[in-house]
Order: C-alpha cells, then structure tokens, then sequence
C-alpha cells in the first residue's frame, strides 16, 4: 500500500510515516492463546481472524458488523481473495460467521455487508442460524458505468439479531430532511417540521434505502487508501440504533478501522481482527486522531442530516 507518494496539497487522505507504522504496529495486539475482554477491548488486533476464532471471549459482543470479502476476486493489499460458486461462498460465510455465533450476547444485532452477487449465500446462512430483521441497501455513487448492464452503484447490508429480544433506538437514527411542501395547520402553524437559519425541515423515520451516504474520499478527513473503506456515517446509524452507550461493538475484519473508530466516537467499546498490519495500523492512526476529532461528517447536533441538505 503506497504511503509515501505524492498528493494534491488538498488531498486529505490519511496516511503512516515509516515511524507511525512502527508505532502504531506496536500498538497492535498479537494473540497467543484466549483473552478475556478486558485483555482485547478498545484494541486492534493483528491476526488472521480464522487464527484468533477460538479465544475471543464467550458472550462478550453487543453488536457484531462485518465487512468481508465480497464474492468477486480482489486483491487487499496484495492479499487475493477469488470469486466462487454461491455454495462454496456460503461455506466460506458459515466458517466464520458460526464460531462467532459464541461471542454473541443474547440480546446482540448483528450486519453483514454484501453485493448483489452474494445476496443470496448471505439471506441463507442468516436465516438458518438467525433472526433476519431486513436488509438495508445503500447507494454508493462511485458504481461504475457499464456499456450492456445497469451501472452498478448499490450495497447491501443485512440486519439480522440471534433472539426476539435486541436493541433498536429509532430516535437515535432519524433523517432531518429539507422539507419541500411544507404543510400547515389550519391555525397557520408547522404540520411535522420546524424552521431554523438554514431552512425547513422534518424528522423522518429511518428506512432500509439509504441514499445519504458520501463514499469517502480524496479531500474527506477519514479517506484513506483501502480499497472497500466503509463510512463513518453508514457506521454511526448501525452503532447507534443497534447499540447503547459503553456496549461492545466487534468487527471481524476491521480493514482501516471505520468500525472501532466510530464506536469510540460515539462512546462505545470495541475491538477488531484485521490480517493486514498496514491496514491495521491505518486503523489505529485513526482511532489517535479520533480521541482529538470526535466529528462524524453528516451526523451533527445529534441528528442525521440529508446529504447537502445543511449549511456548514
């Protein structure tokens, strides 16, 4: 992963030094055997996730989001993962996924990140060892064009909880959305919207379509260089809904560590795997720079705000 090339003086991108690497790698921890929670929370670590499955500690995750390889072939930091039948992807998900079944509280949530082309592998492994809640599809603006099929430009997370009972803070995920028909009661006042300096708005119920996300890059404070970098403000509304304050937010496979830094911004505790150290280093620059910046772009005064809707 390139660290030292040349940028734009606007270029935001986040990126180590020889001497941040070093530290920041030192920072990371090494399993040798099965930690407790306390050993491993609020920390990065630094393994193969198929390395350390078995000395997570029983019962310990609120939340669990995972991000992993999607089924097409791609390489992570020179780490290829190659596309495979929908059968053989769903084993690959149900190697992973059902031994961390054990680390799940009873009342934990959990999200899975997938494509249209794993859809089906993920909604069959959820739905034999879970209860799935919905399935959110977000746009991602940066889906490339295509000459003889539609532009690809959407994702899919899926909701799942392991029992009936679980964590949802509706209030907590509400979109404040420029309102363009402002209606009005019949003594002149606002019906469902109120109106400030930068315009009218309402409040709108969260829904599983979500077309507010900016994909990070090139001149955003979180950008970085991996290559399928999740954002922060997609992670904030899954940590907030499906969380409360001081739970256990868990990521399998951390990549530069939008997870663990979100959780820690919004006053959760956490802990990842991520296999790459400079991956995970990135992941631990940024939780540095999380404990001084505690901004979660589109997210402010304690609402979600529709994409260009408020004045900054």
């Amino acid at each position: 992963m390139p660290q030292n090339k040349q940028r734009a003086p606007r270029n935001r991108t986040i990126s180590l030094s020889e001497e941040e690497r070093q530290r920041f790698a030192a920072n990371c921890l090494r399993l040798q055997g099965p930690a407790t929670l306390n050993t491993i929370v609020n920390r990065t670590i630094c393994q193969d996730v198929f390395a350390v499955l078995d000395w997570l500690p029983s019962h310990s995750v609120d939340l669990l989001f995972a991000d992993p390889p999607y089924n097409l072939s791609k390489s992570f930091n020179g780490r290829p993962f190659s596309s495979r039948s929908l059968t053989d992807y769903e084993s690959w998900l149900e190697s992973w996924l059902l031994p961390l079944q054990r680390l799940l509280k009873p009342t934990a949530s959990l999200y899975i990140c997938g494509d249209w082309r794993s859809a089906a592998a993920i909604q069959r492994v959820l739905e034999a060892h879970f209860v799935v809640r919905n399935r959110i599809t977000w746009e991602r603006e940066k889906g490339r064009g295509a000459q003889a099929n539609w532009k690809n430009c959407a994702e899919d997370i899926w909701f799942a909880t392991v029992g009936e009972a679980y964590t949802f803070n509706v209030e907590a995920v509400k979109l404040k959305r420029r309102v363009m028909a402002p209606y009005t009661r019949p003594d002149g006042q606002p019906k469902d919207w109120q109106e400030n300096e930068d315009g009218r708005f309402r409040l709108t119920h969260p829904a599983n379509i979500w077309t507010d996300i900016t994909v990070p890059f090139w001149s955003m404070p979180e950008n970085t260089d991996h290559p399928t970098q999740k954002p922060e403000k997609l992670l904030a509304k899954i940590i907030l809904a499906s969380s409360q304050p001081d739970d256990v937010v868990f990521d399998p496979f951390l990549g530069s560590g939008t997870t663990s830094v979100v959780a820690r911004k919004l006053g959760r505790r956490f802990f990842g795997v991520e296999i790459d150290e400079s991956y995970a280093c990135l992941a631990e620059k940024r939780l540095e720079l999380a404990g001084q910046d505690g901004r979660i772009q589109g997210y402010t005064d304690g609402f979600f705000w529709e994409r260009n809707s408020r004045r900054t």
